[in-house]
């Protein structure tokens, strides 16, 4: 049986984003394309992310921020 080859399709823009850096392939999406998918993958737990727990990504100052500042509201108190 021959093998079959599956592509993930991204749609259009996200072909006119990827962009080559550094020798490395990178993809700029805006971070509200993505975030309900990954929601949604944690939600319901899926697998795939584990694959991706220990890559490093890059994000905006005021992002790392905020989230830093949401990390430590979540604390319960004593």
């Amino acid at each position: 049986m021959a093998r079959v080859q599956l592509r993930v399709y991204r749609g259009p823009e996200a072909a006119e984003q990827a962009a080559v850096d550094s020798g490395e392939h990178t993809v700029n999406v805006p971070f509200g394309d993505i975030y309900p998918l990954l929601a949604d993958a944690v939600n319901n737990r899926r697998t795939w992310l584990r694959d991706f727990e220990h890559e490093e990504i890059t994000i905006p100052t005021d992002l790392y921020e905020v989230l830093l500042a949401y990390q430590f509201s979540r604390r319960p108190s004593a």
